[in-house]
């Protein structure tokens, strides 16, 4: 690109034959205007975002990794993410923000916030984005999977064009902590990604205007991991596309419809992992399953011994694929290990069968379902079979 006194240069020296012959410079009556243009585009030019990311898990690295990889949208990318953990009956390191493990290998800043939640209302931020702007600004705050609601005062540091949360779902479907978890258990067949404003928690949690909307559909079987995984790719690459219709000055937003019915994305709970055969589907739990088993193990229980037991790597069983001579009680709950599959089957509602490859009781290793089989003969029923119920809270 040319600089100011080469384009005055150029346009001075510019020369046309004229139709008799004669060379004459054509001297532009504007020179100085076009260079007075030149220049003042180059200080209106939009600068590169300075950006605050709030994230934790994996959600927010693979979004962090897409942003990253767009030079164009940043010049500084600083890091706030959840302090250290630490183990409960030792002072040794228990668990890590990934987010904190990626923006060191990115050589980012890394900022912790408070650990208690109450502390984290009066947080400052690093600088520069330690005060409001004065007018319209660089400074940026993007959010995604962070996992704390934001307090006002942080908010308000930023231009309210200028704070994006990365939300996988397709607003206003889903608002709430835990939306790829619920889409799987609600057995949907497409989610999505928003690129959505923040907006103060008292004109509701997830509501503010849409910046950018992408669905994505859902592949049968799908684990909250493997979904995880897609969503981010697909809202980083969401992010990035609206961070250069915002540098480009084509960016716009649009308010989210209001619709009472569409489903929330309320935050996993104990109840949500306590299985009950009598009102769920085996297509329901193994559902329940890919979708919570990274956060909370299926819990059942065993009245005849008293105890709860944890239910891994849980599938549905085609009843009419059992093999000859197996009998597999009506009764929901009933449970017997089948030997050609070497799992154990559980009745369901609706005569539906659960199948699960592993099984821990309390306080008890975990164990393949034949060892667990095994060791049960005291608890079983007169048809040979073992009851579990609904463990309640």
């Amino acid at each position: 690109m040319f600089g100011v006194h080469q384009t005055r240069h150029l346009l001075r020296s510019i020369s046309t034959q004229s139709s008799k012959g004669h060379l004459r410079v054509v001297r532009a009556w504007n020179v100085d205007n076009a260079c007075r243009f030149h220049s003042s585009s180059v200080r209106n030019a939009p600068e590169p975002f300075e950006i605050l990311f709030l994230g934790r898990d994996e959600f927010s690295c693979i979004v962090l990794e897409q942003l990253y990889g767009a030079r164009d949208v940043w010049q500084q990318i600083s890091i706030a993410t959840h302090p250290d953990a630490k183990a409960v009956r030792r002072a040794t390191l228990h668990t890590v923000s990934p987010l904190k493990l990626l923006g060191q290998e990115l050589g980012l800043s890394v900022n912790h916030i408070p650990e208690d939640k109450a502390d984290f209302k009066q947080w400052q931020p690093p600088v520069p984005f330690n005060r409001p702007p004065a007018g319209p600004s660089n400074h940026l705050l993007v959010t995604a999977s962070f996992g704390r609601i934001l307090p006002d005062p942080l908010l308000n540091l930023f231009a309210p064009s200028r704070r994006l949360n990365v939300h996988p779902s397709l607003l206003p479907a889903y608002r709430g902590a835990a939306p790829i978890q619920h889409v799987i258990i609600n057995g949907e067949k497409e989610t999505g990604v928003c690129v959505l404003g923040m907006v103060e928690l008292s004109k509701g949690l997830d509501s503010g205007d849409i910046w950018g909307k992408e669905t994505v559909p859902i592949p049968e079987g799908s684990s909250y991991g493997s979904l995880r995984d897609t969503l981010a790719r697909e809202g980083g690459s969401l992010l990035v596309s609206v961070l250069r219709d915002m540098l480009a000055n084509k960016a716009s937003s649009t308010p989210q419809a209001v619709d009472p019915t569409r489903p929330r994305a309320s935050m996993i709970t104990n109840d949500t992992a306590h299985v009950d055969f009598t009102t769920q589907t085996a297509d329901v739990i193994a559902r329940i399953d890919r979708a919570i088993s990274h956060q909370r193990e299926l819990k059942a229980y065993i009245p005849r011994n008293e105890r709860s037991i944890k239910l891994q790597d849980c599938s549905v069983f085609e009843p009419s694929a059992l093999r000859q001579g197996f009998v597999l009680p009506e009764t929901p709950g009933a449970a017997r290990f089948d030997s050609t599959t070497k799992t154990m089957l559980v009745r369901c509602a609706g005569g539906t069968v659960l199948s699960v490859s592993k099984l821990k009781m309390q306080s008890r290793p975990l164990l393949l379902a034949k060892d667990w089989w095994n060791g049960t003969k005291e608890w079983r029923e007169e048809d040979g079979s073992i009851l579990l119920t609904h463990l309640e809270l």
